[in-house]
């Protein structure tokens, strides 16, 4: 007679049929807390169960094992197997194709995501418009020669950059006056002196002063000019 599905030797019996694999009474026990059944009364459901030949178990010494009754179950002879793992390598691949459409599906909803909306591009195209248009007014003034720089601010630009010519020149001639001081008497070579000090003149670095001097008085010229 076949235990009432409720039961606990119910239970015990489904539970070790969907396993099919070795199990000791707390593993079982483990397993089926949901159900609220106690260790003693699992391990009695397990050994009626092995008695009444509805599961098989194994004794190791003072623990037994419990195993589902391999009878029961369909085993597929060689060519159902092979059959099974050509299924198995076509649903496989059928998987595979199904992940790369749906990568493909999110990269398109991420570039969707990240495009600019109507009103996003609408406010950019009005911004860029103004922008031209300042350029556009701005290079017609300059066609017609007016100066876009008022007087002042052109004469306060070049005081400054005169003042730093100015220390500029100061520098130079300081740096000269100290050099020439230290290197009279040197045997050393100068060259081979000034890379081991890492000293770099203007030349050195492709400056040259008195193409900026020059700058600043041709500058003057065509303020004079205008």
């Amino acid at each position: 007679m076949a235990p009432k599905s409720d039961s606990t030797e119910a239970i015990v019996l489904n539970y070790v049929n969907e396993q099919n694999r070795p199990l000791n009474s707390q593993n079982v026990a483990d397993s089926l807390q949901k159900f609220n059944l106690k260790k003693a009364s699992v391990q009695k459901a397990l050994d009626t169960l092995a008695d009444s030949g509805k599961i098989s178990f194994k004794e190791y010494g003072k623990q037994k094992i419990y195993l589902a009754r391999q009878d029961q179950f369909n085993i597929p002879n060689n060519e159902e197997l092979a059959s099974m793992k050509e299924e198995n390598a076509k649903l496989q691949e059928q998987l595979q194709q199904q992940k790369k459409a749906i990568a493909e599906v999110e990269g398109e909803i991420k570039s969707l995501q990240s495009n600019l909306t109507l009103e996003q591009i609408r406010d950019k195209e009005s911004k860029l418009r103004k922008e031209v248009k300042e350029m556009e007014d701005k290079l017609v003034k300059l066609r017609g020669g007016v100066t876009l720089v008022r007087p002042e601010e052109r004469r306060a630009i070049e005081a400054m950059y005169s003042e730093k010519m100015n220390q500029w020149r100061r520098r130079k001639r300081m740096f000269k006056d100290l050099w020439d001081a230290i290197t009279e008497n040197s045997p050393k070579d100068l060259k081979e002196f000034k890379e081991e000090l890492g000293i770099e003149y203007d030349e050195d670095v492709g400056v040259n002063f008195q193409s900026f001097s020059e700058l600043l008085q041709h500058g003057k010229k065509r303020a004079r000019g205008q």
